[in-house]
């Protein structure tokens, strides 16, 4: 379930069997990686599309995190661990952060949120069809990671 007003009565019904909080992690920048901070935005947000469907009524997918680059690495974690709190509070058995951004594969010890960084490919410029079929690809490796992370878990 997307974290919009259509899915919100499906999410409240089924409650009980959304045990899944996705919190995709979107980095921002105006410097000299801004071309890079959103091509990593935009695949991420590519991947979180399909991903939802495939697994609606098991997860919600979270409108996303986005950061400043520049922002001071214990701001950042105090900020995720503060909804990794909230949303395991509220009842969530599993809460995964997805990103394309390096920055958070150090700190993925300090989270008790599972991490699942993909590194962003180049889709600016590519054929459309190829680039369905890319994403295609790698959202067929995502739901195989979760279901993987899901029976580890259980």
């Amino acid at each position: 379930m997307k974290w919009v007003s259509q899915d919100l009565d499906m999410f409240l019904g089924a409650r009980e069997y959304v045990d899944t909080a996705v919190l995709p992690l979107l980095p921002v920048s105006f410097g000299g990686d801004i071309k890079q901070a959103v091509a990593m935005t935009e695949f991420i947000q590519l991947l979180s599309i399909p991903l939802e469907r495939q697994f609606k009524g098991r997860l919600i997918m979270l409108p996303g995190y986005s950061y400043m680059k520049s922002s001071r690495k214990e701001k950042l974690l105090e900020d995720v661990i503060e909804w990794e709190k909230e949303l395991f509070n509220n009842d969530f058995k599993h809460v995964y952060y997805v990103t394309s951004d390096s920055f958070w594969k150090p700190l993925e010890n300090d989270l008790k949120g599972g991490l699942i960084w993909l590194p962003s490919l180049p889709l600016l410029g590519m054929d459309e069809s190829y680039k369905n079929t890319l994403l295609e690809d790698q959202v067929k490796q995502l739901m195989q990671l979760f279901m993987q992370k899901w029976q580890e878990n259980e």
